[in-house]
């Protein structure tokens, strides 16, 4: 028997670059095991994960309750596709609609796909209860969004990386500024406006954190006007930002919206930690009035609602609740950006912290074409912690939320030493 080849990191990175299309830049860390808060590359080096797969892996990486849901469940049944009941979506369809308190959920995979049925949703809703006449129904997108790449997506965008070379586009969105309430009502006037389509932080964007009370004005502006307040919470829900969905708001519960949050989206879109990161879930969920205008036939999707899918997302949310990590979230994001204030007194190239929970990011004092925060993140590496940069000079902070404050002290340790010693 001849031995298997072992491959190096940098063998593993060519036979990427030879064979994939070149559609991402990854950072030059090849990652082959994760656990908890830790991962490991093919040479055994081991990094703090301070992405956590833009927030998929809330839960940490292969958290064993979701790994047991995801074997055991394997072994039994994994796809019967729509054309027939399983017997798992309907355990799975009470369960979640129970945990974030709506009438119905649409189950899908992915979270752009999560975002396309909400725009979906949104017109049929449009057309068959507010009376906008057929084919004219417009949806409001704000300006720095990143809800996906699928065409109809990167049609609200204003990001030339995802639009250039891609149109002609989708009709009927209209784009506003972030975070401008003023824009928000102007644009509400027209009576064909169906939905207004926002991230509660815009994380790919750079977490921008909106104004004390903008969500919740902009959802009483829907309100007035007769028009759905979609919420993309595919990178902020599931205990990311310190509540278990960041249009809570200051909720008290941390696990739920029972009491009374600032917020409750008509139509809500969540995907990534769904699952903890161990497979693909999305879900867009509403309310009977609304969700109910989508008739057999109109929507769906081979893999959405699958067996697998529903026991890995019901041991995941499990785990969000069980360990309380909505609050973890939100007491180790202050001590987070309590050390990188500091930070920004210490040194130069960093000029703000911001960020909500445990989304948070640091702008380097550099341009957007600069390589300065691609860099840093090289050096985080070498220090044995792995981020990204966004947008250029701004560097997002993401870890697992099952981290304690031994290994976030640990991380800024190593965050603040690289920045002090770096040099341009």
């Amino acid at each position: 028997m001849i031995p298997e080849t072992i491959l190096s990191s940098q063998d593993l990175i060519q036979m990427e670059d030879k064979y994939g299309a070149h559609n991402y830049h990854p950072l030059p860390a090849v990652l082959s095991r994760g656990e908890g808060v830790y991962v490991w590359d093919v040479e055994g080096k081991r990094y703090y994960d301070f992405l956590s797969a833009y927030s998929a892996v809330n839960q940490g990486h292969c958290h064993p309750r979701i790994i047991n849901a995801l074997t055991e469940q394997a072994q039994q049944l994994t796809l019967t596709s729509r054309a027939f009941y399983n017997d798992m979506l309907g355990k799975y369809e009470k369960y979640v609609t129970e945990y974030f308190y709506y009438d119905k959920v649409l189950p899908m995979n992915t979270g752009v796909e999560a975002v396309e049925t909400a725009l979906k949703l949104c017109r049929k809703w449009a057309y068959e209860k507010k009376g906008v006449a057929t084919n004219e129904a417009k949806i409001i997108f704000v300006s720095g969004n990143f809800h996906g790449r699928t065409m109809a997506i990167i049609s609200g965008s204003v990001d030339p990386s995802s639009t250039k070379g891609f149109g002609p586009y989708m009709p009927g969105y209209v784009i506003i500024p972030y975070n401008d309430l003023d824009a928000l009502a102007e644009a509400l006037k027209d009576e064909t406006v169906a939905g207004f389509l926002v991230e509660p932080i815009q994380g790919e964007a750079g977490v921008f954190v909106p104004d004390e009370g903008y969500l919740k004005k902009a959802y009483e502006l829907c309100k007035d006007n007769n028009v759905l307040f979609i919420a993309d919470e595919v990178q902020t829900g599931i205990a990311r930002t310190g509540r278990l969905l960041a249009t809570c708001g200051n909720c008290s519960c941390n696990n739920g919206c029972e009491n009374n949050p600032e917020v409750k989206p008509d139509i809500l879109i969540l995907g990534k930690a769904m699952s903890g990161g161990v497979f693909p879930v999305s879900a867009v969920l509403a309310n009977d009035e609304i969700m109910m205008c989508i008739k057999p036939g109109e929507h769906g999707s081979t893999f959405g609602g699958n067996p697998l899918a529903c026991a890995v997302a019901m041991a995941a949310l499990d785990v969000v609740k069980d360990e309380e990590l909505a609050k973890n979230a939100d007491k180790l994001g202050a001590m987070f950006r309590s050390r990188m204030q500091g930070l920004v007194d210490k040194s130069d190239l960093v000029t703000l912290v911001r960020g909500k929970g445990l989304l948070n990011a640091i702008l380097i004092n550099d341009t957007e074409d600069s390589s300065t925060a691609w860099d840093i993140c090289m050096a985080l590496r070498d220090n044995g912690l792995l981020a990204k940069p966004t947008h250029g000079n701004i560097i997002r902070f993401a870890p697992p939320l099952v981290m304690t404050e031994e290994q976030l002290n640990e991380c800024c340790d190593i965050i603040e030493n690289t920045i002090l010693n770096f040099e341009v």
